[in-house]
């Protein structure tokens, strides 16, 4: 089924959600319509609809004009295979040690190294992101200076792939928990495509708001792939559950947010051991003393 798109511009707010609103009478109807403040410094504010059917491009261009608008740009976006596409994409991930790749790319494994199957269509934490991969690399750094984990966290685990890399190379307790459930459902079911079933823990749960969290405590090592602000919340609670001398590699954070947020750990006993950047993403692997 082909889809069509309509989109224009114009200066006011409330001229763009007067616009978006009198879409939604237009017929054939429109399936969704936004009103977006444009990023780019111009002041502009984007008015879309989009359509299962080719739209009214005369209604169109009157409600244009009675709102102040430029014409409207209609286009017909053509039929995609979404995984497919994104499958072409996704080319494998080597962060060390470890290769990421999709069952496409399952002749691709190189000889020696550490094998994580996350197909395309999972959501997130592919290992492409630069947040992911920079968390397989501090794992890898660890690994090289010897350290072994025999009780792991991954705390907001998505895909569970950090869970399912340090289970490859270490036999204990591992855990990954997320506050959302269809990611545990995820993860159960790549820890089953990576034939891993029983070696990781899945759990439904806020921060460590969860009994067997709380039961392996304290961790060797913990994972959390999140954002500066539920990291920094978690900052007491994280190195509460982390053994002295224990590691915890914290990412999800902006460049020009990393600061904060070890400035928060050293204030709770878990000191910068190793600072990585890859894009606009910063991954710490933080110590906590002894």
């Amino acid at each position: 089924m082909p889809t069509f798109t309509a989109l224009t511009t114009l200066t006011a707010k409330a001229q763009a959600e007067a616009l978006g609103e009198a879409m939604e009478r237009l017929i054939p109807e429109p399936t969704g319509i936004g009103v977006f403040e444009m990023e780019d410094g111009s002041g502009l504010w984007e008015v879309g609809g989009y359509f299962t059917e080719a739209p009214d491009e005369a209604g169109l261009a009157l409600l244009a004009a009675m709102h102040e608008a430029k014409p409207f740009v209609v286009s017909e976006v053509p039929e995609t295979d979404w995984v497919a596409h994104v499958r072409r994409e996704l080319a494998p991930v080597e962060a060390g040690r470890f290769f990421v790749y999709g069952s496409h790319d399952a002749d691709k494994l190189p000889a020696g190294k550490v094998p994580l199957l996350i197909e395309a269509a999972m959501a997130f934490g592919t290992g492409h992101h630069g947040t992911t991969l920079g968390c397989l690399k501090a794992l890898d750094h660890l690994l090289d200076e010897g350290f072994s984990g025999e009780k792991v966290a991954d705390i907001g685990c998505g895909t569970a792939v950090l869970a399912m890399a340090a289970a490859r190379v270490w036999n204990g307790a591992i855990l990954a928990s997320d506050i959302d459930e269809v990611a545990v459902e995820v993860a159960m079911a790549n820890l089953k495509a990576n034939g891993m079933e029983g070696q990781v823990t899945c759990l439904e749960a806020a921060g460590f708001d969860n009994p067997e969290l709380h039961a392996q405590a304290p961790y060797d090592l913990i994972f959390a792939n999140i954002l500066k602000g539920p990291l920094v919340a978690l900052a007491p609670d994280l190195t509460a559950n982390l053994r002295p001398g224990g590691y915890t590699i914290l990412s999800g954070i902006l460049n020009e947010q990393a600061d904060d947020v070890v400035s928060v750990y050293a204030q709770n006993g878990a000191n910068l051991a190793r600072r990585d950047e890859i894009g606009e993403w910063t991954t710490l692997l933080l110590r906590k003393t002894d």
